[in-house]
């Protein structure tokens, strides 16, 4: 065998490992929720007799699945829509407009970064309880705002850094305004950094529990993510029907990254190169 297959190999293994042991969780969970429950209670490992979906329907029907999917989709659409216009907006100013103070600011939102959700939980929740904002979605929206906006303002500074001075000095001298250069040169030359970032704040949205169980303690408001849990009683388990429903949250993540995963890619290296 050649240095350069022996190479190959060496590098395919482990990658091989990683991917098996990343899909075989999904395979698992897809393989219970075709189970009936005496079949799993007979053996979990087992692959299912037949392919059903009576464990899907009901997921969906049981704890009002629909309702939870419209209060993630509502919630999600609306946080990355605000993190991507205040996003773009911060990056734009801290990459190309020199004040006094801007590497203050970055180097806050770069701290930020660092700061876990727990640590700023308590008093979050009693502003928003203070505000009277619990339990409602512009509450969890800003929330989330909060949260993923320092993300967002970092990747959208780095990008913009890559863009060149001259382009923004002809458009002031062709009569633009700084938000005529926002909108008219950042916004376009940005798009694909932006794209990236709104979906990879989507993915961290749509997949959160924590903030979404805080901010909406009543069922009428759950979020897809906390509604799954309502499948799973204190003293019993459908387990079936509790996987069923991991899958229904699941599936929307899985067709994003199915579809768009040279986004996403794009989206964790936005600004590390120049050209």
């Amino acid at each position: 065998m050649s240095h350069a297959r022996l190479t190959r190999w060496l590098l395919a293994l482990p990658m091989g490992l990683l991917a098996l042991a990343t899909i075989y969780p999904l395979l698992f969970t897809g393989n219970v929720a075709m189970k009936t429950r005496r079949e799993y209670v007979l053996d979990r490992f087992s692959v299912a007799d037949a392919v059903r979906f009576d464990n899907v329907t009901g997921a969906w029907s049981s704890v009002g699945m629909g309702r939870y999917f419209l209060n993630s989709v509502i919630v999600v659409t609306a946080a990355v829509v605000l993190l991507l216009l205040l996003g773009s907006m911060a990056g734009f100013a801290l990459s190309q407009i020199r004040f006094r103070g801007s590497s203050v600011l970055f180097l806050g939102c770069l701290a930020a970064l660092f700061v876990p959700f727990q640590v700023i939980m308590v008093p979050l929740a009693r502003v928003m309880a203070d505000t009277g904002l619990i339990d409602t979605y512009a509450g969890l929206v800003l929330a989330y705002v909060a949260q993923f906006l320092p993300f967002t303002v970092f990747l959208m500074t780095s990008y913009y850094r890559t863009v060149a001075p001259e382009i923004i000095d002809a458009a002031r001298i062709d009569g633009n305004t700084l938000y005529g250069v926002y909108r008219r040169i950042m916004l376009p030359i940005g798009a694909p950094a932006l794209l990236s970032v709104g979906i990879l704040n989507a993915l961290f949205c749509w997949n959160d529990v924590l903030i979404a169980l805080l901010m909406m303690p009543s069922a009428e408001h759950r979020t897809l993510m906390v509604g799954v849990t309502a499948l799973r009683g204190q003293y019993s388990a459908d387990i079936p029907t509790f996987a069923a429903g991991v899958l229904i949250a699941a599936a929307p993540v899985l067709l994003l990254y199915l579809f768009l995963q040279r986004q996403i890619a794009d989206g964790v290296t936005a600004g590390a190169t120049k050209g």
